[in-house]
């Protein structure tokens, strides 16, 4: 069984604001050493469950030279292989080669979620909304359709109890959750204890893994558009001139494909 693990820093257990996941602040060190126990405990669990591969992508973007390398490498769990500084989402290698089950960890809900901790959609100072043919989707949402180009379901969720319940009603009740904290706010939150998440991340990758019951991957019909609403309109420029995308109104960017990776692919600039 081989797997891949998604994962970002705001949805994990014990942060609540942006100094913890942020590089070089104040709490960042901590924030890091909370991120890297959940994901060890995921990846135990995959391994519990008998995955014969399982690749790790750093997802968070900490800024500067901490950009998607949040995990402490010293302190990894053995066993899987470990996705460190490259781009957000774009890292298909695995899902090419055949993968099994995509799983979440320490996501986050999108932007606008009133109980999301930390709750954005990519960029919380670039971006408002982002929708698939229509339908509104967070960062969960846009790997799960990226995993679903590609026939893979997204099986697990751990991060607050609102992120649990958005990735839930996009891809179904067959997802299996572990919250490991209730939003108050988008910076406070009811959290479990460190050692707690660990134990309920590492039990339910292993429950999710082994059940089976998976749900079908998330697809989208052709023609696929994703539409992005921008903070402000000169954020459009980064995005002008490419093949397949436009620029509808002032702060709207549409990219439309055959399937939501082409979408999403051309979407950016080459290399970013």
């Amino acid at each position: 069984m081989r797997v891949m693990l998604w994962c970002d820093m705001e949805g994990v257990a014990g942060i609540s604001v942006w100094e913890q996941v942020n590089g070089g602040a104040p709490l960042y060190e901590e924030g890091r050493r909370l991120y890297t126990e959940e994901v060890n405990a995921a990846v135990r669990g995959c391994k519990r469950a008998g995955a014969t591969e399982i690749v790790v992508v750093d997802g968070h973007g900490a800024g500067g030279p901490w950009s998607f390398k949040s995990l402490i490498p010293e302190r990894l769990e053995s066993g899987a292989e470990y996705v460190l500084g490259y781009p957000w989402a774009r890292y298909i290698a695995p899902l090419e080669a055949g993968c099994d089950a995509a799983l979440f960890v320490g996501a986050h809900a999108m932007a606008g979620t009133p109980d999301g901790v930390l709750c954005h959609t990519v960029s919380s100072q670039s971006w408002y909304n982002a929708r698939i043919n229509g339908t509104l989707v967070g960062e969960s949402g846009i790997i799960a359709a990226i995993c679903g180009d590609f026939n893979t379901p997204c099986v697990f969720v751990s991060g607050d109890a609102a992120t649990c319940k958005e990735v839930t009603e996009l891809i179904g009740p067959q997802v299996v959750q572990a919250p490991v904290k209730i939003g108050l706010g988008r910076f406070s939150a009811r959290h479990l204890p460190a050692s707690d998440a660990c134990a309920l991340i590492e039990g339910r990758v292993y429950s999710a893994l082994t059940r089976r019951d998976w749900p079908k991957p998330l697809k989208f019909d052709p023609p696929v558009t994703f539409e992005v609403e921008l903070a402000t309109p000169d954020r459009a420029n980064d995005f002008l001139g490419k093949k397949g995308v436009e620029r509808i109104g002032s702060r709207l960017i549409c990219s439309r494909a055959d399937s939501f990776w082409q979408a999403w692919d051309q979407f950016w600039p080459m290399g970013g």
